[in-house]
C-alpha cells in the first residue's frame, strides 16, 4: 500500500503534534496559512472507521493543534471540517481532519 499520510506518519520532521493514535501535519496545498491534517497512525478510509478511542485522541489534538496556531499565525477564527468519500471531496483515502485557520477578510 502506498499511502501519502502513512508516509507522512513516518517522517517524524513533518510532524507538529503527536499522541498515541494520531499525528498533525501542515496541509501542502492550504487554503490559508497555517492549514493542518490531523491524521490517524492507524491506515483507514474514513471517519465511521475509526474507533472511539482514535476520534478521541483526534479530538485531543484539535486542541493541541489550536494552542500552536493562534501562538505562531493567530488567527481569527477555525474551521473544522472531514471530507468522506470522493462525492465529499475526499482525495486521500486516510482518514484526516482538516482544521483551517481563518483570518479577517480572507
Amino acid at each position: 500500500m502506498d499511502c501519502i499520510f502513512c508516509n507522512y506518519i513516518n517522517t517524524k520532521d513533518k510532524i507538529i503534534a503527536e499522541n498515541e493514535l494520531a499525528v498533525a501535519i501542515y496541509d501542502t496545498f492550504p487554503v490559508n496559512t497555517g492549514h493542518t491534517l490531523i491524521i490517524p497512525k492507524r491506515h483507514f478510509k474514513d471517519f465511521f472507521d475509526a474507533t472511539p478511542e482514535e476520534i478521541k485522541a483526534i479530538y485531543e489534538l484539535t486542541h493541541v493543534v489550536k494552542g500552536i496556531l493562534d501562538n505562531k499565525f493567530k488567527p481569527d477564527a477555525y474551521n473544522i471540517g472531514v471530507n468522506i468519500g470522493e462525492a465529499a471531496g475526499q482525495t486521500v483515502m486516510h482518514l484526516h481532519v482538516h482544521m483551517i485557520p481563518r483570518y479577517v477578510g480572507d
